[in-house]
């Protein structure tokens, strides 16, 4: 029987092993049939959500610091006259309303102030009660200062009335220029109407060669004189200093009528406060120190007030505008300024038209009295001197009287910014998320904070906080090697840098072993 099978088993196992073939040949044409269908398309990579979403952050104003308030918590806000600070608010809207793009160079504001001014162009109110509730409906109070001050700080300018002639003869013999046509800065030309009033000024030598503008000494000893620049003659020197530091003038010219300029450029040094040098030198006390003060100085010391006078290389170019005597004088925004409610400030922080609330003690009365100041005062202007958050030059108006109370300004006041609500800084506080905690103190222990292992082999070993054994953080003094002193500003530096990462696992190579042998069975078929 077992003869008799053995042809069958055989012929069996032929079949078992021709399948197997067969199997095994289907396989790369199954698979190169695979291969020529369409591949399916990956479904999509589920949306990754960063552990801090891009949120609008709360506005920031270079070197300042602000704080929310209360209307109630505003000395003096209730007894302003609100009325008188909403039409020279509703003056400053005008060009604000009628903007389309944004504007060149971003400030902390931005574009936000063009709701509340659309509105108050269609607002003209005439209740005091009503001009209150629009501001605190339209606004929020912020109260700004410096980084690190409580305070800000004050002072005043005015339009002085001055005589002069439109032609030069013994009396009138001081020029008043006009912008020249060599005067250039970067980023303008001729036809703007008005140059910036900081950064670099040039005049150009030949086609190409830019050199520094004429300072005041050379401009005063005839530098640009004889090309037609006069827009009018002055009596003496110290009424063009003070038009030039006030940026505008009314002239009373000697055939009755009057002439009136304003600010068209400067020539690119920064300017020097004359008062500031009477003080230094001992002349005037500073808490004497007034613009009627140095003018009386000046007059009485004529030989040394040019000298004086000459520290201050700053000098302005103007341009006559078309004034009436009634008109006031028109700022930086380009509209008209309102005495006693219109201020000049950092144009590289704040945006025109934006309202301040300022709280102050000043000597409005007389040189020694503490007149209260409470007032809703509206951007309008800026000034070479006026740097800084909480930083303003109060317009007084035009003339002598005005001059006198704006001269004896020089003190500190505080400063509250009416932001509008589509900024408020709380609301998009409150959306910020979280910070990460702080790590551990286990983890503190494992990842210590260590300086990086950059010195030369030779080098003092640096300093390290040893939070793991005092479980907070102290550092052990270092003597730096006597050659190498200037290694030691470079470690306390480091020191202060973010903990490092933990270093990588080492890569540890594998151990070689032998391949697997597979072990076949052999089969032996005894025919």
């Amino acid at each position: 029987m077992a003869l008799e099978a053995r042809p069958e088993t055989q012929n069996l196992v032929r079949l078992a092993f021709g399948a197997i073939a067969v199997a095994l040949a289907l396989a790369p044409l199954d698979a190169l049939a695979r291969q020529g269908r369409a591949p399916k398309e990956p479904p999509p990579p589920p949306v990754r959500h960063l552990p801090y979403p891009e949120l609008e952050l709360p506005f920031q104003v270079n070197g300042g610091q602000y704080t929310p308030v209360a209307w109630s918590e505003i000395a003096g806000w209730r007894e302003d006259d609100h009325l008188a600070a909403y039409k020279a608010f509703r003056v400053s809207c005008k060009p604000i309303a009628a903007q389309q793009k944004p504007p060149a160079d971003s400030k902390a504001l931005g574009t936000s102030l063009r709701d509340p001014c659309r509105v108050a162009r269609s607002l003209e109110l005439s209740e005091e009660a009503k001009a209150r509730a629009f501001f605190e409906e339209h606004f929020l109070p912020l109260r700004i200062s410096r980084l690190g001050e409580s305070e800000g700080f004050v002072t005043g300018y005015y339009e002085p009335i001055v005589e002069g002639s439109r032609t030069e003869n013994e009396v009138y013999k001081v020029p008043v220029y006009r912008r020249p046509s060599n005067l250039f800065v970067h980023g303008t030309t001729q036809a703007s109407a008005g140059l910036p009033n900081k950064g670099q000024v040039f005049r150009k030598i030949g086609r190409r060669k830019l050199v520094p503008y004429y300072d005041r000494t050379e401009i005063e000893d005839g530098a640009i004189a004889g090309r037609g620049l006069e827009i009018c003659y002055l009596t003496n020197q110290t009424d063009l200093l003070f038009t030039q530091i006030q940026g505008s003038a009314r002239v009373s010219l000697d055939d009755g009528t009057t002439l009136r300029i304003n600010y068209d450029a400067h020539n690119g040094y920064p300017y020097t406060p004359v008062g500031r040098i009477l003080i230094e030198r001992n002349i005037i006390p500073k808490d004497q120190m007034s613009m009627q003060k140095i003018r009386e100085w000046m007059e009485q010391n004529p030989n040394e007030a040019d000298e004086l006078r000459r520290q201050n290389r700053s000098y302005i170019f103007f341009r006559e505008v078309q004034l009436s005597d009634k008109d006031e004088a028109v700022g930086a925004q380009g509209v008209p300024l309102t005495p006693g409610r219109s201020i000049a400030v950092d144009k590289s922080l704040h945006v025109y038209g934006t309202p301040f609330f300022i709280e102050g003690e000043l000597p409005i009365e007389s040189e020694l009295s503490k007149t209260p100041f409470r007032r809703l005062m509206i951007a309008q202007d800026t000034g070479s001197a006026i740097v800084g958050p909480a930083r303003a030059d109060l317009y007084f108006g035009a003339g002598s009287d005005a001059g006198k109370v704006s001269g004896r300004l020089r003190h500190n006041a505080r400063f509250v910014i009416l932001v509008p609500k589509s900024l408020d800084p709380v609301g998009r506080g409150r959306k910020l998320p979280v910070p990460d905690a702080r790590p551990s103190e286990m983890i503190a222990k494992l990842f210590p904070q260590t300086a990086p292992s950059a010195e030369p082999k030779n080098a003092a070993k640096p300093p390290e906080a040893t939070a793991a054994t005092t479980g907070r953080s102290t550092v052990q003094p270092a003597v730096p090697p006597a050659s190498a002193p200037s290694q030691v500003p470079a470690v306390q530096a480091a020191i202060a840098k973010p903990v490092p990462l933990p270093e990588p696992r080492p890569k540890v190579e594998a151990v070689s072993a032998k391949p697997h042998q597979r072990h076949l069975r052999r089969y032996r078929h005894r025919r």
